[in-house]
């Protein structure tokens, strides 16, 4: 039966039953990272240098030597990133749960109210509006927040930093516990910078998706696109990150598996 349901797959992808779409930014250098406050270190945005490229210093090949956060990009948040995650096992991406890689996935698509307003906040309320639409969240899955942010955001300005801090869409301190405690998730996602609203430092606790879902072995993407080519259920995502030792998190190229619905029989 495994053999057949993985054929069927390869098939359903080779003869498009089931897309395949890409939620990854291009790594690139003018790809912004997150800022933090000057008393703090910051992580390095993404930077290449040429080895070789067919000459003297390779004739026969081209090969470049990365520098990058592991936060840069489309990246994976790993438990061990946030304090309240640093002693869990399974916690850094060298030492996760594989079978944890390939999930289904919901998308709360708040694409209407962020552009509406960049530093929308994502409530227990909007997420159970979502539950009375589309069914129950299952557990298990990963929540993705669209924000077509790529779309709404001032490329010059990306995370819509004002003199009080960033504005960008993410989710309170009620819904996070709401997703873990009353759904049992297994991450978050956003292709904002951050999975945090921009003025999360000022929530109590502050930060609370990386204050709860880390602290409570779960996990954080972030960075991505194209989320406005999922349908609200029934996509899986493959979302492998890096094998870091003691890694806390990695750029990764995120998947997603998407059913033609078009083809499928009528009921």
């Amino acid at each position: 039966m495994s053999a057949t349901v993985l054929n069927g797959l390869i098939t359903e992808i080779a003869q498009g039953g089931i897309k395949m779409v890409d939620l990854t930014e291009t790594l690139r250098p003018e790809y912004p990272t997150i800022q933090l406050p000057e008393e703090f270190k910051q992580a390095l945005p993404f930077s290449a240098e040429v080895i070789s490229k067919y000459d003297g210093d390779g004739p026969a090949w081209y090969w470049q030597n990365i520098t990058l956060s592991e936060h840069t990009g489309t990246h994976f948040d790993a438990p061990c990133h946030w304090v309240t995650g640093k002693d869990l096992p399974n916690g850094s991406t060298d030492t996760l749960i594989v079978e944890n890689m390939i999930a289904p996935v919901v998308v709360i698509d708040c694409s209407k109210e962020v552009a509406a307003d960049k530093g929308f906040i994502l409530t227990v309320e909007h997420l159970q509006k979502w539950e009375a639409e589309h069914g129950t969240i299952p557990a298990g899955c990963w929540v993705f927040l669209r924000s077509d942010w790529r779309k709404v955001a001032d490329p010059d300005n990306y995370t819509n930093m004002q003199e009080d801090g960033a504005h960008s869409p993410g989710p309170d301190v009620a819904a996070c516990r709401w997703m873990i405690e009353e759904r049992d998730v297994l991450g978050f996602g956003c292709e904002t910078v951050g999975t945090d609203a921009g003025q999360a430092f000022s929530f109590d606790p502050p930060y609370p998706h990386h204050y709860f879902f880390m602290g409570s072995g779960k996990y954080g993407l972030q960075c991505m696109t194209n989320l406005d080519q999922l349908p609200a259920t029934g996509a899986v995502i493959i979302s492998a990150p890096l094998k870091i030792l003691n890694g806390s998190g990695s750029p990764l190229r995120v998947l997603a598996l998407v059913p033609d619905r078009a083809q499928e029989p009528a009921q």
